[in-house]
């Protein structure tokens, strides 16, 4: 389950927030710090991660350091899900 969630995860930044298609993500690639991510698009990442999954998340869950790399979205959903 967590590595399917990871790719989804990643393909769904990649295909939103990626501009440049050689660059690499990985599970702990800094999205916010790299300037990947910023607030607008933490917004559309939030609402994509609770209508894939079904869940609701807080704005306190939804921080920058849950948002900050795969690793920590995926550790986030999963225990939303209760995994």
């Amino acid at each position: 389950m967590r590595d399917d969630m990871r790719e989804k995860v990643i393909q769904f930044i990649r295909d939103e927030f990626v501009e440049d298609e050689s660059m690499k993500i990985s599970d702990d690639t800094s999205l916010i710090g790299s300037g990947l991510v910023d607030s607008f698009s933490m917004v559309s990442l939030k609402a994509y991660l609770e209508e894939e999954y079904h869940i609701e998340l807080s704005d306190d869950e939804a921080s920058t350091k849950a948002f900050d790399n795969v690793r920590s979205i995926v550790e986030l959903v999963s225990r939303k899900l209760g995994h």
